[in-house]
């Protein structure tokens, strides 16, 4: 029951990533979260934007599906970091700060990886298939 519970667990972040990255494809937000990256003194404010709702959005269709978590979570894991200790201030413990417990779920799944219920899952069954026969 545990493997699918994670699964569960994996599915549900990602789909919230992905609503998030999704702002990457509305201008009016991305505008806004550039002026915010420059007030932060933050170089090259618009990259720092549109590859932060980049790696949101890549990162939660990795999740959703299952599909090379491993290596889609450390990008991710800086980003949401970043997020929590640069525009967030560090404070982790207001109603406001889910990215510190999103970084903290993608760290997880970076470490255990795919899991039951991913195509990461299937494929490598599928190779095992191929090398048996």
């Amino acid at each position: 029951m545990q493997p699918r519970i994670l699964a569960i667990i994996r599915i549900i972040t990602g789909l919230l990533l992905i609503y998030h990255g999704r702002e990457v494809f509305i201008p009016e937000q991305m505008k806004g979260y550039t002026q915010w990256l420059g007030d932060l003194q933050y170089p090259k404010p618009a990259l720092f934007a549109y590859a932060g709702k980049g790696a949101e959005l890549v990162g939660g269709i990795s999740l959703l599906l299952g599909l090379w978590v491993r290596y889609c979570m450390l990008p991710l894991v800086a980003t949401l970091l970043l997020i929590t200790f640069t525009m967030g201030h560090g404070n982790i413990f207001t109603d406001d700060q889910h990215p510190f417990i999103l970084a903290l779920l993608c760290a997880v799944f970076g470490v255990i990886g795919s899991g039951a219920w991913s195509m990461d899952g299937y494929l490598a069954a599928k190779n095992k298939d191929r090398l048996v026969t």
